[in-house]
């Protein structure tokens, strides 16, 4: 054999030897050399017993999962400790901003004090203790769903306002629904008056419910979302977790009649006013049907080519800054408002509108004794006003708050569930 030969042999020979020897004491040794050495107490299994031991009973749960995405903004973050009790827990946004938190009375559970940020990662780290006394320690890091990943649903009315009988719960969302049941089965409307409320859909973004009569005068009414995590579209996640109520008040429906040109005011079933109007001419006829108030304006202007009445050269056929107690009745620019410009003969006797309501008014809108301040007044949001015998169609039931003009047959079949 040759020394080259002999040298790679012995090479080989150690390195069997030596994979043998770590094997050898990754095992722990044979129980005889334990026994006989006295000195190890057991060997390593004994060592690996002894730290368990001395390891805290508390267990530590965050949710969510370490390193998930697209997270709930209002769930995420919380920790929980069984065997055990939470004495310190920290919450902090990648930008280092630290979230405040509240744990349970029993310091069993900690969650945020506030909803978190979308789009924003956030790392745990979780201290407990065990009865006796033993520490454990936990940490996860997780980022929230994003804003192209989820959606929201913008409502009206707000939530502790009080509003009229004919006020719709309207929602509209800013992306485009495709699972229209998933997300109306996470939306409950109930009222204190136990009247049956029914959800329909105009197109894929908007959500309106309603009784089948108005509101009863002094109810309740609840919007619960349950919308955190339900997906609405393909990957994108709903975000909200809230309940809103609302007051219906007392019962106002006001009437229209454009061939008398006068409107009655009927409160709780009485008549308690009745004033003279003008409303749109024969050429701009004001549209028919039932009709809520969405917006109140003391004063607001009003630009004719803003709503398609423009001259030859494309300005406005009117321009008027500072329009008295005006009150939206749908959203294409129909208004019941003060006119102040207009003849005082022509209310009640003439309709020359370019399509509103017009009641006898004052400029600067400072006179209460005028019909516009008055009705302003006694008006609120979500009051209905009837237009009747104006010529015109009726107006959609979309356009507006207007979605009493469906019967209630139309209104059940635009349900997704």
């Amino acid at each position: 054999m040759t020394v080259s030969k002999r040298r790679k042999a012995l090479a080989a020979a150690s390195a069997v030897l030596g994979g043998v020897l770590v094997l050898s004491a990754c095992g722990g040794g044979d129980d005889n050399g334990d026994k006989a050495d006295g000195k190890n107490g057991g060997g390593q299994s004994q060592v690996d017993k002894s730290a368990a031991e001395k390891a805290s009973a508390a267990r530590i749960k965050i949710a969510p999962k370490n390193g998930s995405n697209a997270a709930s903004i209002n769930n995420a973050g919380r920790v929980t400790v069984s065997k055990g009790s939470l004495t310190e827990v920290s919450l902090t946004a990648a930008d280092g901003t630290k979230v405040a938190g509240a744990f349970s009375a029993d310091k069993t559970s900690w969650k945020p004090s506030a909803q978190l940020e979308r789009a924003t990662s956030y790392k745990v780290n979780a201290t407990a203790k065990d009865s006796e006394g033993r520490v454990a320690h936990e940490n996860g890091t997780f980022t929230t769903v994003s804003p192209q990943n989820s959606f929201i649903g913008n409502f009206t009315p707000e939530d502790g306002s009080t509003v009229g009988v004919g006020m719709p719960v309207s929602i509209n969302f800013d992306k485009a629904i495709t699972d229209k049941k998933a997300v109306q089965e996470g939306i409950k409307v109930s009222s204190s008056s136990n009247q049956e409320v029914v959800g329909h859909w105009f197109g894929n973004q908007r959500l309106d419910f309603r009784p089948e009569q108005y509101w009863q005068a002094g109810s309740t009414v609840s919007l619960k979302l349950d919308l955190d995590g339900v997906e609405g579209a393909n990957g994108v996640f709903g975000v909200q977790q809230k309940t809103v109520t609302f007051k219906i008040g007392r019962s106002q429906v006001s009437t229209v009649d454009a061939q008398s040109k006068t409107m009655k005011v009927e409160r709780d079933g009485k008549v308690v006013k009745t004033i003279p109007i003008s409303a749109g001419s024969p050429e701009n006829k004001t549209y028919e049907g039932q009709m809520v108030i969405s917006e109140k304006y003391k004063q607001t202007r009003m630009d004719g080519s803003t709503v398609g009445f423009t001259d030859d050269d494309g300005k406005g056929e009117y321009d008027i800054k500072d329009v008295p107690h005006a009150m939206r009745l749908s959203s294409s620019g129909t208004f019941i408002h003060g006119n102040y410009w207009g003849s005082p003969s022509i209310f009640g006797s003439v309709n020359t509108s370019h399509g509103c309501v017009g009641l006898q008014d004052a400029k600067g809108a400072n006179n209460p004794n005028t019909n516009g301040a008055w009705f302003y007044d006694n008006s609120m949001i979500g009051d209905v006003v009837v237009v009747k015998n104006t010529g015109d169609k009726t107006v959609s039931p979309d356009n507006g708050l207007n979605g009493w003009n469906m019967s209630w047959d139309q209104w059940k079949q635009g349900s997704a569930v």
